[in-house]
């Protein structure tokens, strides 16, 4: 079933998982059930730009809520103030609306207007302060200064009503290069500050340990996308073969479902 962004937030530490196409949701939404946990079922901006994009969205949206599961669904990282209101009109629950490349004044006025449209549909915004940056950008992101700044956090909080904020502390986009050093000291003051959720993005490649501590320490949101998809495909790869001879597509999908299920409830142990 579909619940809001709020309600998802409010359960307690909530895993958003990136799919591509709904088999990769069923796996997500399978995990949660078994688990009797909500589930962010999230959406690139850039695969809603694609021709079949609004149809996903759509389709998305309508095969959450007549799972047993609860789930929100949320358009991820968007950068035009036009896309986030034909999301919501297409039905997602929220987005997150990505100014972090952004001055900051230019930054509170976009994730303002982005709550502004929300509000119309009752859907929640989240925001980003920082630059998460793909896995070979980390060093140039702290060496810019582009780690979270806690000042400026409570302000864009507070001068925007969004709610929930995603934090840059030393997390990537992606795979890690090396063992990353995360910021602790970061997080722990933008959680004194502010007075929503904090979201961590780039959980898929952080060392398990690191994922606790972030949740022990205040987050209430964390994003996984890479590791679903590298089920996903050494699950293709490896059925495929077996499949071919009678091109049995529904026992592929079934592999591919079954993949997607085992990370996303591992994931999920992480994060309570």
């Amino acid at each position: 079933m579909l619940i809001s962004f709020g309600a998802a937030l409010a359960s307690g530490p909530v895993t958003a998982f990136t799919c591509y196409d709904l088999e990769e949701a069923e796996g997500v939404l399978v995990a949660a059930a078994e688990k009797a946990r909500p589930v962010i079922l999230l959406v690139g901006a850039a695969q809603f730009a694609r021709a079949n994009g609004r149809p996903f969205v759509a389709a998305l949206s309508a095969f959450a809520d007549r799972h047993s599961a609860a789930a929100c669904v949320q358009l991820d990282h968007v950068r035009e103030i036009d896309t986030i209101a034909t999301a919501f009109a297409e039905g997602v629950g929220a987005v997150m609306a990505d100014g972090s490349h952004l001055p900051l004044d230019e930054n509170v006025a976009y994730v303002a207007a982005a709550v502004e449209i929300a509000a119309r549909y009752g859907g929640g915004v989240e925001a980003e302060l920082g630059g998460i940056q793909g896995s070979e950008d980390i060093a140039e992101a702290v060496a810019a200064g582009r780690i979270t700044d806690p000042e400026e956090a409570e302000r864009l909080v507070r001068e925007t009503g969004a709610s929930c904020l995603a934090v840059s502390i030393g997390n990537v986009h992606g795979h890690y290069v090396e063992r990353p050093r995360l910021h602790w000291d970061v997080l722990d003051a933008v959680r004194r500050r502010v007075d929503v959720p904090i979201s961590l993005h780039g959980a898929s490649g952080l060392p398990p340990d690191d994922v606790r501590r972030a949740v022990a320490a205040g987050v209430r949101k964390v994003n996984v996308n890479t590791e679903l998809r590298e089920a996903y495909l050494a699950a293709t790869a490896e059925r495929l073969p077996r499949v071919h001879d009678g091109a049995r597509l529904a026992e592929l999908h079934d592999a591919q479902v079954g993949a997607v299920e085992a990370v996303a409830r591992a994931q999920m142990d992480l994060h309570e």
